[in-house]
């Protein structure tokens, strides 16, 4: 009897042993084999853009950055189509949206999201010397309007025929830089944007253009965007996020970009 005690004491350890790394497997300890790509607009200062030396930089890019080494895991950042950006989660070419993406109904269709970590709100530009004047969306009437493709601006105003048909014409952009240089040359006459980034941009040249300040749309959140059977990435980088929240790392970042601490609480 006691020559079979050791052998059986030995694989009852070894299964246990087994049993408990199976077990110990979750959003903490999970490891990526590749990197993981994160999609986002490269003309979308400031949360992703490319500087003077043609580097990829911006709020949401630092943000990103420091939860990836909190993670463990690489990211990597992949220029797209902003309009398809639905269709490059869902195909595999990126893994996460992590650029001033807004929560809509619309895209929950298609995108599982984090919490939200900052709120956003639609606003107009002009030119400078621009002798128009709104005091709401309907002052919109009989103005050659301009907007990025697949923006939470284009979603409203497609989804409002009443308020797009007293446009004399509706554009849109493949991305902000486009629009701006339309905007300058006068072929809008007003541009719909997310107030961060217009702000941003007019920081950098004021000479060019001014806000109106009135809200276009309802008021929404910004979010970081995975594909919607993803949970398990997605609670890990809720995670690391709300760590960063917590600890103050985030409202660093958010005074380096904006002067202010714009990071929703947990």
């Amino acid at each position: 009897m006691n020559k079979f005690f050791l052998p059986l004491m030995l694989m009852i350890f070894i299964l246990a042993g087994c049993g408990g790394e199976n077990n110990s497997s979750n959003v903490n300890n999970t490891k990526y084999e590749r990197s993981l790509v994160i999609g986002l607009d490269d003309a979308y200062a400031p949360f992703g853009f490319r500087d003077e030396n043609g580097e990829l930089v911006g709020f949401d890019i630092d943000l990103a950055k420091e939860a990836g080494k909190r993670m463990g895991v690489k990211f990597e950042f992949k220029p797209i189509g902003w309009s398809n950006k639905e269709d490059e989660l869902e195909s595999g070419n990126i893994d996460i949206i992590w650029n001033g993406l807004d929560i809509t109904p619309e895209r929950k269709e298609r995108i599982l999201y984090s919490k939200p970590y900052m709120d956003n709100r639609q606003i107009l530009l002009v030119s400078v010397d621009s002798d128009l004047h709104f005091y709401s969306e309907y002052d919109l009437e009989g103005k050659i309007v301009g907007t990025q493709a697949g923006s939470n601006s284009e979603t409203y105003i497609e989804s409002n025929p009443e308020l797009k048909n007293s446009f004399v014409e509706f554009r849109t952009y493949d991305n902000f830089k486009q629009a701006f240089e339309n905007l300058e040359m006068g072929s809008i006459d007003v541009l719909i944007i997310d107030e961060l980034p217009g702000r941003y941009e007019i920081s950098k040249i004021p000479k060019k253009f001014e806000v109106v300040d009135i809200t276009i749309g309802p008021v929404t959140e910004l979010g970081i965007g995975f594909r919607k059977n993803d949970v398990e990435l997605r609670d890990r980088v809720q995670k690391v996020f709300n760590d960063m929240i917590g600890d103050g790392t985030a409202r660093k970042i958010s005074e380096k970009w904006f002067q202010a601490d714009l990071i929703k609480s947990r």
